[in-house]
């Protein structure tokens, strides 16, 4: 089972360094060089220093970006930037957002959470993972011994009786919040509270947890335990060392702020089709709609696919929007019966639900068979319709795709079967801030 722990985190004297907001990020791994260079000269103490130092000429096994990110960390430590909280503690942390001219709050609780390997816990995944960013994330866990970043973790819930308890508990305490690059308020709550822990601890003794952002973190704070034990006397660590513990930020499956945005495609170095060349492609396995001409006819592409659902209602996995840039036209494209059967067939290695959702409908059914594009340049995902047109007009993309996301019962559902999604299946918008609490493992 997932066992949940408090943990006396580190975190920013916000006497020294001034405003939360100046110090914190992003999750390294949607941070490009534009934004690294913007944080590193947002703060001299921001924790892109920590998560992803830049790479220096004649970096050595010595002094590299892990070793520089292990030496900021004690000095941070030393000089005052960071303190350790003198008490155990569970972290609630609610995030402010707006989507669509929608305001929604997320709220959940960091804590530590057992490091169990996928198939011997109730931890469950659903995305496939790569070796390189965990060798990555390993070698800075082992250089550091800290986890910087929690991961994302969605739990069953659908009383909400454990949001109920936290927000019961920080009802006097003041947060201490910082705003991040995007405009999303973060708040954070120090919840010691001896006999809230413990009430929260039963509740999710039996709970499953999903990874829902974080899956290359979480194997390698798995890997990283392992590692930790293979060099202890006995090849074994004591139920209470950090190791056995990564950081977590725990969210309710059913909290009202919890949404996930969709991950539209733009296909470079593909064949310039028009769109009769792709409806003779599609045949028979979809039937195809023209909905308009020029990229900004994305946006009525789009609205014909969502249906007018708000976002956590919209389940029209069947139904993918195609952009031909040799004469910009837009159609819809609707899965038929015949294209059932023929997923059925090329997808018959997953399960049925597996072969329902859009992503693999586009990737396994459209890309990989129809269009036979299995060698194709990696794709280029961006989350909003408006970022597609912007791209479209570049002129780089022959070929642009918008497709539904999976949906948080897709994930529940799916990794319990033991499916894992095809890559880019969801994006949880906002991402979660690093920089807010830091657990050691040592």
């Amino acid at each position: 089972m997932p066992d949940i722990v408090p943990f006396a985190g580190f975190r920013y004297n916000l006497d020294k360094v001034g405003q939360l907001t100046d110090v914190i990020a992003p999750p390294y791994d949607v941070i490009g060089p534009e934004l690294q260079d913007a944080l590193y000269a947002q703060h001299p103490n921001n924790v892109i220093r920590l998560i992803l130092d830049r790479i220096l000429p004649g970096d050595d096994t010595d002094n590299n970006r892990y070793t520089r990110s292990a030496k900021t960390l004690a000095d941070w430590k030393a000089d005052g930037t960071l303190t350790q909280d003198a008490e155990p503690a569970l972290y609630v942390y609610h995030q402010i957002y707006n989507v669509a001219g929608q305001d929604y709050c997320r709220k959940g609780f960091m804590c530590g959470v057992k490091a169990d390997p996928f198939g011997q816990g109730l931890v469950f995944p659903h995305e496939q993972t790569l070796s390189g960013p965990k060798a990555d994330r390993l070698m800075l866990t082992t250089t550091c011994k800290t986890n910087f970043s929690q991961m994302f973790g969605l739990y069953p819930d659908d009383s909400g009786d454990i949001q109920k308890v936290l927000d019961a508990a920080i009802e006097n305490l003041t947060p201490i919040e910082g705003t991040d690059h995007l405009g999303v308020l973060n708040r954070v709550w120090v919840v010691t509270d001896k006999a809230v822990i413990a009430d929260v601890q039963n509740r999710m003794k039996t709970l499953p947890v999903f990874i829902a952002d974080g899956h290359h973190r979480y194997e390698t704070a798995c890997n990283y335990r392992q590692q930790v034990a293979e060099m202890s006397e006995t090849g074994q660590l004591p139920p209470d060392h950090p190791a056995n513990y990564v950081l977590m930020m725990c969210v309710a499956m059913d909290d009202p702020g919890l949404i996930v945005l969709p991950t539209h495609r733009l296909f470079p170095g593909v064949p310039e089709w028009t769109v009769d060349d792709l409806t003779g492609k599609l045949g028979k396995m979809f039937h195809v709609e023209q909905i308009g001409k020029t990229p900004e006819a994305a946006e009525q592409a789009w609205t014909r696919i969502q249906g007018g659902l708000p976002i956590s209602e919209r389940q029209r996995q069947n139904m993918i929007a195609l952009y031909t840039a040799k004469d910009q036209t837009w159609v819809v494209a609707t899965l038929t019966e015949v294209g059932k059967r023929k997923m059925d067939e090329a997808a018959g290695d997953h399960q049925p639900e597996w072969r329902e959702l859009g992503v693999s409908i586009l990737h396994r059914l459209l890309v990989d068979t129809i269009l036979g594009l299995t060698d194709m340049e990696k794709p280029k995902y961006v989350h909003l319709v408006e970022e597609v047109v912007t791209e479209l007009k570049t002129g780089q993309y022959p070929l642009a795709a918008l497709v539904m996301p999976a949906t948080v019962e897709h994930i529940r559902t799916l990794s319990l079967m033991g499916e894992r999604m095809p890559p880019k299946s969801t994006y949880f918008y906002p991402k979660l801030a690093s920089g807010l609490v830091f657990k050691p493992l040592a």
